[in-house]
């Protein structure tokens, strides 16, 4: 369910511009991907786990906010991102 430390570096250092970059927007919307597919099967299992189901809800909100900051400042970064992830362009 939580990304695990090993995952975290890998991701960093994919979407980071360095192994310490851990806060920049493409990095923090890797590690939030990575954490909303863990509990979307969580979720799924457990359909009457509300909290979780609200928790679930607020990442990708969060997620979707730091999407909307990348596409406004570079769009080809965002359509490069949005592509190595596996997410769907939904941001107006």
């Amino acid at each position: 369910m939580a990304v695990t430390k090993e995952r975290k570096a890998e991701l960093i250092a994919q979407y980071g511009k360095d192994a310490n970059d851990s806060g920049s927007a493409p990095v923090q919307v890797a590690l939030l991907t990575e954490r909303i597919k863990g509990l979307t099967e969580h979720v799924k299992t457990h359909k009457h786990d509300h909290h979780t189901r609200r928790g679930l809800l607020m990442l990708v909100g969060k997620r979707r906010n730091l999407l909307s900051y990348i596409k406004k400042q570079d769009v080809e970064e965002y359509r490069a991102l949005i592509r190595s992830l596996g997410i769907r362009d939904n941001i107006q």
